[in-house]
């Protein structure tokens, strides 16, 4: 068994390690993971500007992970969603928790550059409108997966079918 919990994320494309995870585990074997989907953290996405580039970090939907652990010849592929909502007294809290916990933006096209004070204030102040009961709302879309490493195909004499043709695009 393979638990992967929360590197997902980490990837731009979340393939080649599913590709590694389906190579090393055995025959019958589960992989198990959490990921995170793409309505985290869209309150954040929302208050900073999109002048700036993307600043938040895209998350993979859930459904494009079950598309990537079929390709990477996982089977029976199950996946399952729960939104949190965390609450934080102030902004800073906020960037102080998500960076003490890894979650920065792993992104390939975010921004290099700093975004200056301008552009915090203005995510501050954007972000200050969602405050509720004299709290400000984060949320993280949880997604639970499990997926098996399958035996083989094999024909009535008992020889394995391997295919050296690349599948079809799945729509």
């Amino acid at each position: 068994m393979l638990w992967s919990n929360l590197m997902l994320p980490a990837h731009d494309d979340p393939l080649p390690a599913l590709r590694e995870m389906h190579r090393v585990l055995e025959v019958d074997g589960l992989l198990m993971f959490s990921s995170l989907g793409p309505d985290t953290l869209r309150e954040l996405r929302a208050a900073l500007p999109d002048a700036a580039g993307e600043r938040v970090h895209r998350f993979i939907d859930m459904h494009d992970i079950g598309d990537a652990l079929v390709k990477a010849g996982f089977a029976d592929p199950v996946m399952d969603m729960e939104m949190l909502t965390l609450t934080y007294a102030d902004f800073d809290t906020l960037l102080q928790d998500l960076r003490a916990n890894g979650l920065t933006n792993a992104s390939l096209r975010r921004p290099r550059g700093l975004s200056g004070r301008g552009g915090w204030a203005a995510a501050r102040a954007a972000y200050e409108r969602l405050r509720r009961d004299g709290r400000l709302p984060a949320s993280f879309e949880i997604i639970q997966g499990h997926a098996w490493k399958a035996a083989p195909k094999t024909t009535e004499d008992g020889r394995a079918i391997v295919s050296f043709q690349p599948r079809p695009p799945r729509r």
